[in-house]
């Protein structure tokens, strides 16, 4: 599992052409995925149900750990929007018995669209 508890924090960029191998197996009927962002091997692919983090792991990237964050679980969330100066945006989620994750995201990443995406999950 992805140690969340960290403080080194990658920045997360959206995948035009996703790469999302191994996940299409995990998903349940009728989930779909929404957007995908990556790092230099690891990815987060959100779906219309949960977060999926990807940690690519050895020398050949065969291996990988995927840790699944259901939206469901989700207490309070937090979006940072990116400022003139700052492009960085970050997403903070808290979950019932796992604490705080936190998603920092580089570049023109739509935060608030992901902001709207886990509103419209917990708030139905």
């Amino acid at each position: 599992m992805i140690d969340f508890n960290s403080d080194s924090v990658i920045k997360l960029t959206l995948d035009r052409k996703p790469k999302v191998s191994g996940i299409e197996e995990l998903l349940i009927p009728g989930e779909s995925i929404v957007s995908t962002y990556s790092t230099i091997r690891d990815y987060v692919v959100f779906t219309d149900k949960r977060i999926i983090s990807v940690n690519v792991q050895g020398v050949t990237g065969k291996k990988k750990d995927f840790t699944t964050l259901p939206y469901s679980r989700i207490q309070v969330f937090s979006i940072e929007t990116s400022g003139v100066f700052d492009m960085d945006s970050e997403l903070e989620l808290y979950f019932s018995s796992l604490g705080k994750v936190k998603f920092a995201f580089s570049g023109f990443s739509d935060i608030k669209a992901i902001g709207q995406a886990i509103s419209a999950y917990l708030l139905k």
